[in-house]
Protein backbone atom coordinates (compact mmCIF):
# COMPACT_ATOMS: atom_id res chain seq x y z
CA UNK A 1 0.00 0.00 0.00
CA UNK A 2 1.62 3.55 -1.30
CA UNK A 3 2.01 6.29 1.16
CA UNK A 4 -1.04 8.05 -0.56
CA UNK A 5 -3.39 5.25 0.31
CA UNK A 6 -2.74 3.90 3.46
CA UNK A 7 -5.12 5.74 6.43
CA UNK A 8 -2.77 8.74 8.12
CA UNK A 9 -4.58 7.27 11.46
CA UNK A 10 -5.46 3.53 11.97
CA UNK A 11 -8.96 2.43 13.06
CA UNK A 12 -7.63 1.30 16.72
CA UNK A 13 -6.13 5.27 17.35
CA UNK A 14 -9.22 6.58 16.52
CA UNK A 15 -10.99 4.89 18.29
CA UNK A 16 -8.84 4.77 21.69
CA UNK A 17 -8.24 8.89 20.87
CA UNK A 18 -12.02 9.14 21.23
CA UNK A 19 -12.67 6.67 23.93
CA UNK A 20 -9.43 8.55 25.69
CA UNK A 21 -11.52 11.93 24.81
CA UNK A 22 -14.85 11.22 26.12
CA UNK A 23 -13.44 9.84 29.53
CA UNK A 24 -11.04 12.97 30.09
CA UNK A 25 -14.08 14.91 29.64
CA UNK A 26 -16.02 13.20 31.98
CA UNK A 27 -13.13 13.05 34.47
CA UNK A 28 -12.69 16.87 34.55
CA UNK A 29 -16.43 17.61 34.74
CA UNK A 30 -17.36 15.34 37.67
CA UNK A 31 -13.43 16.22 38.91
CA UNK A 32 -14.29 19.55 39.49
CA UNK A 33 -17.69 18.95 41.27
CA UNK A 34 -15.54 16.36 43.75
CA UNK A 35 -12.70 19.49 43.97
CA UNK A 36 -15.85 21.82 44.68
CA UNK A 37 -16.84 19.42 47.50
CA UNK A 38 -13.30 20.07 49.64
CA UNK A 39 -11.77 22.57 47.61
CA UNK A 40 -8.32 23.52 47.85
CA UNK A 41 -7.61 26.78 46.88
CA UNK A 42 -9.75 30.05 47.15
CA UNK A 43 -12.26 29.50 44.80
CA UNK A 44 -14.69 26.94 43.03
CA UNK A 45 -15.54 26.06 39.60
CA UNK A 46 -18.81 26.89 38.58
CA UNK A 47 -21.91 24.30 38.47
CA UNK A 48 -22.28 24.61 35.21
CA UNK A 49 -19.24 22.70 34.26
CA UNK A 50 -19.60 20.25 36.58
CA UNK A 51 -20.80 16.48 36.87
CA UNK A 52 -22.95 14.92 39.03
CA UNK A 53 -25.05 16.96 40.84
CA UNK A 54 -23.70 15.98 44.09
CA UNK A 55 -20.83 14.63 45.40
CA UNK A 56 -21.93 10.94 45.29
CA UNK A 57 -22.96 11.32 41.86
CA UNK A 58 -19.75 12.94 41.04
CA UNK A 59 -17.60 10.07 42.50
CA UNK A 60 -19.87 7.60 40.60
CA UNK A 61 -19.23 9.24 36.99
CA UNK A 62 -15.31 9.75 38.09
CA UNK A 63 -14.71 6.25 38.78
CA UNK A 64 -16.63 5.15 35.52
CA UNK A 65 -14.61 7.04 33.54
CA UNK A 66 -11.56 5.97 35.25
CA UNK A 67 -12.38 2.54 34.43
CA UNK A 68 -12.65 3.67 30.94
CA UNK A 69 -9.74 6.11 30.85
CA UNK A 70 -7.73 3.04 32.57
CA UNK A 71 -8.57 0.70 30.40
CA UNK A 72 -8.37 2.41 26.95
CA UNK A 73 -5.11 4.06 27.52
CA UNK A 74 -3.72 0.73 28.31
CA UNK A 75 -5.32 -0.57 24.59
CA UNK A 76 -3.51 2.81 23.14
CA UNK A 77 -0.21 2.43 24.59
CA UNK A 78 -0.01 -1.31 23.95
CA UNK A 79 -0.93 -0.65 20.48
CA UNK A 80 1.34 1.95 19.88
CA UNK A 81 4.32 0.13 21.56
CA UNK A 82 3.08 -3.12 19.65
CA UNK A 83 2.95 -1.64 16.40
CA UNK A 84 6.30 0.00 16.98
CA UNK A 85 4.44 3.31 15.84
CA UNK A 86 5.56 5.13 19.71
CA UNK A 87 9.01 4.94 18.29
CA UNK A 88 8.47 6.05 14.46
CA UNK A 89 5.99 8.73 15.42
CA UNK A 90 7.68 10.31 18.41
CA UNK A 91 11.03 9.86 18.40
CA UNK A 92 14.05 10.84 17.90
CA UNK A 93 13.17 14.31 19.90
CA UNK A 94 15.47 16.75 21.04
CA UNK A 95 15.65 20.15 23.05
CA UNK A 96 16.56 21.90 20.29
CA UNK A 97 14.56 20.64 17.59
CA UNK A 98 11.71 21.50 20.52
CA UNK A 99 12.89 24.66 20.76
CA UNK A 100 13.13 25.34 16.72
CA UNK A 101 9.68 24.30 15.84
CA UNK A 102 8.56 26.27 18.99
CA UNK A 103 10.06 29.46 17.25
CA UNK A 104 9.19 28.63 13.66
CA UNK A 105 5.16 27.83 14.94
CA UNK A 106 5.37 31.44 17.00
CA UNK A 107 6.82 32.82 13.64
CA UNK A 108 4.00 31.42 11.13
CA UNK A 109 6.64 29.15 9.64
CA UNK A 110 5.90 25.71 10.72
CA UNK A 111 4.39 23.52 8.56
CA UNK A 112 1.47 21.08 8.12
CA UNK A 113 1.79 19.76 4.87
CA UNK A 114 1.77 16.21 5.97
CA UNK A 115 -0.37 15.60 8.57
CA UNK A 116 1.63 11.99 8.49
CA UNK A 117 4.38 14.00 10.33
CA UNK A 118 4.26 15.16 13.69
CA UNK A 119 6.97 18.12 14.31
CA UNK A 120 8.81 18.14 17.52
CA UNK A 121 6.79 20.07 19.61
CA UNK A 122 3.42 17.88 18.54
CA UNK A 123 5.97 15.16 19.67
CA UNK A 124 6.85 16.55 23.19
CA UNK A 125 3.38 17.70 23.90
CA UNK A 126 1.58 14.12 22.93
CA UNK A 127 4.72 12.05 25.11
CA UNK A 128 3.81 15.15 28.20
CA UNK A 129 0.15 14.13 27.98
CA UNK A 130 0.78 10.44 27.92
CA UNK A 131 3.21 11.09 31.24
CA UNK A 132 0.77 13.47 32.61
CA UNK A 133 -2.41 11.25 32.04
CA UNK A 134 -0.12 8.06 33.85
CA UNK A 135 0.58 10.93 36.96
CA UNK A 136 -3.06 11.26 36.94
CA UNK A 137 -4.01 7.57 37.56
CA UNK A 138 -0.89 7.09 39.74
CA UNK A 139 -1.73 10.30 42.27
CA UNK A 140 -5.93 9.17 41.66
CA UNK A 141 -5.18 6.03 43.03
CA UNK A 142 -3.61 6.75 46.26
CA UNK A 143 -7.12 9.31 46.56
CA UNK A 144 -9.15 6.46 45.77
CA UNK A 145 -7.19 3.88 47.67
CA UNK A 146 -4.56 5.21 49.81
CA UNK A 147 -4.61 2.61 52.41
CA UNK A 148 -3.99 -0.21 49.47
CA UNK A 149 -1.72 2.20 48.03
CA UNK A 150 0.79 2.96 51.34
CA UNK A 151 4.24 3.00 49.39
CA UNK A 152 2.74 4.75 45.91
CA UNK A 153 1.27 7.21 49.07
CA UNK A 154 4.61 8.28 50.46
CA UNK A 155 6.07 8.36 46.73
CA UNK A 156 3.52 11.08 46.46
CA UNK A 157 4.79 13.16 49.50
CA UNK A 158 1.28 11.79 51.38
CA UNK A 159 -2.60 12.27 50.84
CA UNK A 160 -2.65 15.62 50.72
CA UNK A 161 0.17 16.24 48.76
CA UNK A 162 -1.58 13.61 46.24
CA UNK A 163 -4.61 15.68 46.31
CA UNK A 164 -2.79 18.50 44.78
CA UNK A 165 -0.46 16.35 42.39
CA UNK A 166 -3.81 15.34 40.66
CA UNK A 167 -5.34 18.66 40.51
CA UNK A 168 -2.37 20.56 38.49
CA UNK A 169 -1.84 17.03 36.58
CA UNK A 170 -5.73 17.61 35.74
CA UNK A 171 -4.90 21.61 34.98
CA UNK A 172 -2.06 20.91 32.85
CA UNK A 173 -4.62 18.58 31.02
CA UNK A 174 -6.93 20.73 30.35
CA UNK A 175 -3.97 22.95 29.03
CA UNK A 176 -3.10 20.30 26.81
CA UNK A 177 -6.95 20.11 25.56
CA UNK A 178 -7.16 23.91 25.37
CA UNK A 179 -3.99 23.88 22.87
CA UNK A 180 -5.20 20.49 20.94
CA UNK A 181 -8.37 22.33 20.00
CA UNK A 182 -6.77 25.50 18.89
CA UNK A 183 -4.19 23.64 16.95
CA UNK A 184 -7.39 21.78 15.57
CA UNK A 185 -9.13 25.34 15.00
CA UNK A 186 -6.28 25.83 12.95
CA UNK A 187 -5.75 23.00 10.90
CA UNK A 188 -9.36 21.47 10.84
CA UNK A 189 -8.32 18.81 8.08
CA UNK A 190 -6.36 17.10 11.25
CA UNK A 191 -10.27 16.78 13.08
CA UNK A 192 -11.34 15.36 9.50
CA UNK A 193 -8.20 12.44 9.94
CA UNK A 194 -9.02 11.72 13.28
CA UNK A 195 -12.65 10.71 11.97
CA UNK A 196 -12.14 9.27 8.58
CA UNK A 197 -8.68 8.15 8.82
CA UNK A 198 -7.42 9.98 5.75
Amino acid sequence: MNDDTRPIHPVWLRATHWLNALAVVILVMSGWRIYNAAPLFDFKFAKAITLGGWLGGAIQWHFAAMWLLAANGLVYLLCNVATWRLVRKFFPLSPRAIVADLLAALRGHLSHADPRQYNAVQRAAYLFVIADAVLLVLSGLVLWKSVQFPLLRELLGGYETARRVHFFAMAALVAFVMVHLAMVALVPRTLLAMIRGR
